[in-house]
C-alpha cells in the first residue's frame, strides 16, 4: 500500500444516480436516525451506567417485594446474577440443517425441508466480523432462516468458520470462488441475502456475476462507508488524510500472526457502545426472577461474547478497500481484476436499515439504490425502529419485514 495520500478513494465528489434526490424508504419513512456521536456516547457511559443501575435496584427491590423473596432467596439472588453473568458457552444453531458443502473457511448449509422447485434457493451470507454466524438462526424465535421457511423458500447460509494461521492467507477471491461453487451447487441461479459483511459481499457478488443472482436483499450493509453519521464514519474520513491509514490494523493482524483475533473485533464493538455491557447487567440484575429474561441473556451472552477469528490477508483487504477507501461506492473496487460495476445489478433490491444503528447508518444502506440499474419501482427501502443487531434478530424486524422481504424473494425467476 502506498502512502501517497491522493490514492485514497472517497466518493464525496462523485455523481451517482438519484445523487440530486436522496433515496426515501417507502416503509417507516418517519423515522429519523438518532445515533449519538460516539464521543457523547463516552462522555455519558458513567451516567448512563449509574442511572441503568439505580433503575435496577428498584426494579429488583420491587420484584422481590412482589414475590414475597425470603431471606435465603435473597442470598441465592447474587449467585444466580453470577452465573448467568460469566456462564460462556459455543453457539449453535436452533434449526437443524445438512451441510451441503465445505471450504477451509466456509460450510454450506441446507436448511431446506421440502424445496420448491419453482422457486429459487435463497442463500444467506451472515456478517462476518468477529462472531458466529448463528445470529441469523440466533433462536426458535429469532431467526431469519425460520423465517424464509415460513414463506417457503428453500434456505441455504454460508456459515463462515473459525479462522486459523493454515487459512490466513485467504482473498476476498477465495469467497467469491465459494459463491461461485455454491451458486452451480444449487443449480446456476439465486437468490442472495447478506446482513452488514455479508451484505457488501453478496452484492459484490451480484455485481461480478449478474446472471447468477435473481434477487438481492440486504441488511445493515455499509455499501458506501463515508456517508452518514455512525461510529466509524468520522475515524474512517480522517483516515484518509493520513500517510499510513492503515499500520494499526496491520499490527493486530500482526500480533495475532496473521489472524485478526475476534476477541479485538468484540472489544471494538464493546468500545462503540460504552455503557451497553454495564447496562444489559443491570438488566439483568433487574430481572434475575424472571427465567425467560435470564434464558434470553444468556442466549444474547453465548452468542455475543464467542469470538470468531478472521483471515488476516481478507480482514486487512476488508479495512483498506470497503471501509478506509470505500472504493465500493467509488465504482473503484477490483476483485480478481474486475471492476465492480454496481450499476450491473438490475434485479430487485431490498435494503433494510435501522433507526437507531450506530454501526451502519441508513445513508450507507440507501448509496446503494443510487449505485445499481435496477428500476426505480423495484427498489424497496425500510427504515426498522431497531439498532444494528435488532436487524437481524428483532422480532418486529422478521415478523414485519423480513417476512415480507423473503415473501417478495419467492416471486423472482
Amino acid at each position: 500500500m502506498t502512502s501517497n495520500t491522493t490514492d485514497i478513494a472517497t466518493t464525496t465528489d462523485r455523481s451517482v444516480k438519484g445523487a440530486d434526490a436522496p433515496f426515501t424508504p417507502r416503509v417507516g419513512a418517519g423515522l429519523g436516525h438518532d445515533v449519538e456521536p460516539t464521543l457523547h456516547r463516552w462522555a455519558m457511559a458513567p451516567f448512563d451506567v449509574a442511572s441503568a443501575w439505580t433503575s435496577a435496584w428498584r426494579s429488583y427491590a420491587s420484584n422481590a417485594i412482589e414475590r414475597r423473596a425470603t431471606p435465603l432467596d435473597l442470598a441465592r439472588d447474587p449467585f444466580r446474577f453470577w452465573r448467568a453473568a460469566l456462564e460462556r458457552s459455543e453457539p449453535t444453531w436452533s434449526t437443524p440443517f445438512e451441510v451441503a458443502q465445505e471450504w477451509p473457511v466456509a460450510r454450506l448449509l441446507d436448511f431446506s425441508t421440502e424445496p420448491d422447485e419453482c422457486v429459487l434457493p435463497v442463500v444467506i451470507l451472515p456478517p462476518q466480523a468477529g462472531h458466529a454466524s448463528t445470529v441469523v438462526d440466533h433462536t426458535p424465535q429469532q431467526s431469519q432462516v425460520r423465517t424464509a421457511l415460513d414463506k417457503g423458500l428453500p434456505v441455504y447460509v454460508l456459515e463462515w468458520v473459525q479462522a486459523t494461521r493454515a487459512v490466513k492467507d485467504t482473498t476476498v477471491e477465495d469467497y467469491i470462488a465459494i459463491l461461485d461453487e455454491t451458486v452451480e451447487h444449487l443449480g446456476g441461479r439465486v437468490t442472495l441475502v447478506g446482513d452488514c459483511q455479508g451484505g457488501w459481499l453478496a452484492t459484490i457478488y451480484a455485481a461480478l456475476r449478474p446472471e447468477a443472482v435473481a434477487g438481492l436483499a440486504i441488511g445493515g450493509a455499509p455499501i458506501d462507508c463515508h456517508a452518514g453519521q455512525g461510529a466509524l464514519t468520522g475515524a474512517l474520513k480522517s483516515q484518509t488524510r493520513r500517510r499510513n491509514p492503515m499500520w494499526g490494523y496491520r499490527a493486530l493482524v500482526a500480533g495475532g500472526l496473521g489472524v485478526h483475533r475476534g476477541r479485538s473485533q468484540i472489544m471494538a464493538f464493546k468500545m462503540m457502545e460504552p455503557a451497553g455491557e454495564l447496562s444489559r447487567l443491570a438488566d439483568l440484575w433487574a430481572h434475575i426472577d424472571d427465567p425467560e429474561h435470564v434464558q434470553r441473556y444468556r442466549e444474547f451472552n453465548t452468542w455475543f461474547e464467542h469470538p470468531q477469528d478472521m483471515a488476516g490477508a481478507f480482514y486487512l483487504w476488508v479495512v483498506e478497500h470497503i471501509f478506509v477507501r470505500n472504493e465500493l461506492a467509488a465504482g473503484t473496487l477490483e476483485v480478481g481484476g474486475q471492476t465492480v460495476d454496481l450499476s450491473r445489478i438490475e434485479v430487485p433490491v431490498h435494503l433494510l436499515a435501522g433507526s437507531k444503528d450506530h454501526i451502519t447508518p441508513p445513508e450507507q444502506v440507501w448509496a446503494l439504490a443510487g449505485l445499481v440499474s435496477t428500476p426505480e419501482d423495484q427498489v424497496h427501502g425500510r427504515l426498522v425502529d431497531a439498532g444494528h443487531l435488532g436487524l437481524f434478530m428483532g422480532h418486529r424486524s422478521l415478523r414485519e419485514h423480513w417476512s415480507e422481504i423473503f415473501g417478495a424473494l419467492t416471486e423472482v425467476r
